[in-house]
């Protein structure tokens, strides 16, 4: 209500105020972020970016096991992204969107209908684009999604990766975490 108001701009205003740290790091077009920074100043009383780098990246301690499990190959990442959405609008995604399209409160702009996915398919119902179209729209929204994704995991400080493709890849896992969990308890208490 209050952005209809005052306006994007002078809720960016706001936060850059109360959180400047994470006003610089939003950009003033998005709505999304701006909302979600002021919504965590008033329920926590904390500046949203000091929680950001506490929850992201404090939270883990010396020791703790970081493990990634993602695709090395981006090529095959993407047919599967592909096949996932085929697979998500056989099962009847299309019709869960028309579903909430046609409650009558929701709107385009509101961060659930923002999702990808939901996104695309609510501009196709709109009459913006065919279902072909919207559909491929979607599959490149979940490809960029899954890049930023890997760009985050990539960031994280002694990550162990293993390939999500490799059907060796679960065994693997399981061995590392019970070495981990030897050496944990080995070293004393978890907390």
């Amino acid at each position: 209500e209050r952005a209809a108001r005052e306006g994007w701009q002078a809720l960016h205003a706001e936060l850059a105020r109360r959180d400047p740290a994470s006003a610089a790091r939003i950009r003033p077009s998005d709505r999304q972020r701006i909302q979600r920074a002021l919504e965590v100043i008033e329920a926590t009383g904390q500046p949203a970016g000091a929680r950001h780098r506490e929850d992201l990246r404090g939270a883990s301690r010396p020791g703790d096991l970081k493990l990634v499990l993602a695709p090395g190959d981006r090529a095959a990442m993407a047919v599967r992204i592909e096949a996932r959405f085929v697979r998500m609008m056989e099962l009847g995604l299309l019709d869960e969107v028309r579903s909430l399209y046609g409650r009558g409160d929701l709107r385009a702009d509101l961060p659930s209908m923002r999702s990808v996915g939901y996104r695309q398919l609510w501009n196709h119902l709109e009459g913006r684009h065919s279902l072909a179209e919207a559909v491929r729209l979607a599959v490149i929204a979940t490809r960029q999604f899954a890049r930023r994704q890997l760009t985050w995991l990539r960031a994280e400080p002694a990550a162990e990766w293993q390939e999500a493709l490799d059907p060796g890849a679960a065994a693997r896992i399981e061995e590392r975490v019970e070495r981990w969990f030897e050496s944990a308890f080995r070293a004393g208490p978890l907390c």
